[in-house]
This record gives structure tokens, sequence and C-alpha cells, in this order.
């Protein structure tokens, strides 16, 4: 409200002020993250909905017969996102991936033999 103090004015100690501006920093990412993940499924549920028969296998009450929901594309995607990294290793996304994976003990025995 107007005229009252900040509420992080109320806070006296600098580590816990800190530590504030960080959670808030924190909490933005995810919602900024969160709804670039939204725009990315409508604009697959709105660019592939022909392209992928795969696509069209939920039941819906009220099915569109040219787009598929969110929900559709979103259940799609956590069933066959690894496997489309696997299928497409010259991607950018998937070399990032293996790079930050660490290789077990027992598969770096195998890559030796």
């Amino acid at each position: 409200r107007k005229g009252e103090p900040h509420p992080l004015e109320q806070v006296t100690d600098e580590t816990d002020r800190q530590r504030i501006r960080l959670t808030l920093q924190a909490i933005e990412g995810f919602v900024m993250c969160s709804c670039i993940a939204m725009g990315l499924v409508q604009l697959i549920a709105l660019r592939f909905s022909e392209r992928v028969p795969g696509l069209f296998f939920r039941y819906l009450r009220t099915p569109s017969k040219t787009i598929v929901s969110e929900a559709t594309v979103t259940v799609y995607l956590r069933k066959s996102i690894f496997r489309l990294f696997a299928q497409n290793p010259h991607l950018s996304i998937t070399k990032i991936i293996r790079s930050k994976q660490d290789t077990s003990i027992v598969d770096a025995d195998l890559l030796a033999s």
C-alpha cells in the first residue's frame, strides 16, 4: 500500500535480505521457465498436430479434429522425449545432455575393451 514501508525494509539482517532476494529471483526464474515451457507445448500442438499421428492417442470428450490439446502434447513428450533424443544424437541439446552425464565405472570399463 502507498505510504507503508516495503516489507523487505523491515528485515534488518543483510544475509536474510540477500536470501529473500535470491528466493524471489529463483521464483521468478521458475515462473519464466514455466511460461516458456507452456508456450513451447502450445507451439508444438499448433504446428505438429497434423504431422505426428501419435499425438491423437488420448480420449477427449470433445476432441478437435485438427489440433490436439496441451495435455496430450505433454503426455506424448513425457513418454517419448528420451527416445527422440536417442534417435537424434547430432542435436545440440542431446550433446549438451550427454556431456553433463557421468559415465559409470562399468560403462568406462566397457569402453576400454
